[in-house]
């Protein structure tokens, strides 16, 4: 029985549940993996006689061979089941994306006699708050050092139990005060608990009314130096939100994800805002997609972003609208633990957050292709050795190549993200 044979008995066959289908070639090979609400109708139109199809679509029905379908329980759990095998298979005919790392997040445990805030990247259901992501790691720092800078919060790994002997250093310079000595009381220590999660939930009106009558409070009861203290720590936030806050929108968490084209190239940026702090950037980059919708490349995207150990935003914005968006909000809900929205703003200050995505989606873009013309150069050059002949000719570069490519080898790889209104 030949190949096309086989393959039109798989197609008359194909269930009419929802699931998921892999697409394979002649050896085997996994071309594409999808999901469908019902697997028969997604299937057979791949292969409709006159049914319009982009080059990679056709160039992947061309080599299909057979076909293996999973069926599932819902929509939703094909979701779920397309991304962990796209994760594990990487099919080339799929929008995958090139990175497996697991990002920073901030972690505060709120149940613990004495909170201190830690670095971790895996987010778990365990009572504690956790904030992010981070990335690049640049901002996690930044953030870090504001807040040990404005709120004197405890750093020290050691049992907080109010017994040590003496201080640290740290008292000295009015970083912590020392509830380890006794000398703060759990009830003041977590006052500036409470402060550090108004500050990285953007809830700053809060914060700053909290500071102020604090301060307040001290110079009723002549504590000046206490006063003084607060007066100095409400111009640091005042200073670090004027310079931080990027909207003026509801303290919500967002992601932001926008793209950029050029030629066949597309770059899709995400943008993580946290209570209007642009805490951090990650941006996916295909040299060739030209073929491919925006639709697609932003839903590959969320779908395997967010099937890693993270935590998704209460509101997620995107440059262009999904078909099946209240699908992926129930996927990101169920992950999160509440609901929330997946929303393609047309006006106003989200709209504006988009255009900011686009704007560094565009950067990100221009950056990668001067990357890859670096590298082309630098591949030329030692082909023909160290930098030519013995007569100096290269014959295989042009003399303005030449010369920027020994200009850019000697960079290659130190590349500066460019981000607007953020922390860098």
């Amino acid at each position: 029985m030949s190949p096309s044979t086989i393959l039109q008995g798989k197609l008359d066959h194909l269930p009419e549940q929802p699931g998921v289908y892999l697409m394979k070639s002649g050896r085997g090979e996994i071309l594409y993996i999808g999901k469908a609400r019902v697997l028969a109708d997604r299937v057979r139109n791949y292969f409709q006689p006159g049914t319009e199809q982009t080059p990679k679509t056709s160039l992947l029905v061309s080599q299909i061979a057979d076909i293996e379908t999973i069926v599932t329980r819902s929509e939703l759990e094909a979701l779920i089941l397309e991304s962990n095998l796209i994760k594990r298979h990487r099919p080339r005919f799929n929008v995958v994306l090139r990175d497996d790392k697991q990002y920073p997040y901030l972690r505060l445990p709120i149940k613990e006699a004495f909170p201190r805030l830690s670095i971790v990247r895996r987010v778990q259901k365990d009572g504690a708050l956790y904030y992010g992501p981070y990335t690049p790691a640049g901002a996690l720092r930044e953030t870090l050092k504001v807040i040990r800078k404005v709120f004197p919060l405890a750093t020290c790994e050691i049992e907080i139990d109010g017994k040590a002997e003496r201080a640290c250093i740290e008292f000295e310079i009015k970083r912590c005060m020392a509830p380890c000595t006794g000398n703060q009381t759990r009830d003041e220590y977590y006052h500036i608990v409470k402060q550090v999660r108004w500050f990285l939930e953007g809830r700053d009106t809060e914060l700053l009314e909290g500071l102020r009558t604090d301060m307040e409070a001290a110079a009723d009861r002549q504590d000046y130096e206490e006063a003084a203290r607060l007066r100095d720590r409400v111009f640091k936030v005042e200073r670090t939100l004027e310079r931080q806050r990027i909207t003026q929108t509801a303290s919500t968490d967002q992601d932001v994800i926008g793209l950029a084209r050029q030629g066949t190239a597309v770059d899709v940026q995400l943008l993580f805002v946290r209570g209007g702090l642009l805490i951090g950037r990650k941006d996916f980059f295909w040299a060739d997609a030209l073929s491919v919708s925006d639709e697609e490349l932003i839903r590959s995207t969320i779908e395997q972003f967010y099937n890693k150990e993270g935590l998704p935003p209460k509101e997620l914005l995107t440059s262009a609208p999904l078909s099946d968006s209240s699908l992926i909000e129930t996927w990101l809900g169920e992950k999160k633990g509440e609901s929330l929205r997946v929303v393609a703003p047309e006006r106003g200050a989200k709209h504006e957050l988009v255009k900011l995505a686009e704007e560094n989606a565009a950067v990100a873009l221009t950056d990668h292709l001067r990357d890859e013309e670096t590298d082309r150069i630098c591949r030329l050059a030692r082909r023909v050795g160290r930098w030519g002949d013995e007569k100096g000719r290269l014959p295989e570069i042009s003399h303005s190549d030449r010369r920027r490519g020994q200009r850019l080898c000697q960079h290659a790889g130190s590349r500066a993200a460019t981000i607007r209104g953020g922390l860098w």
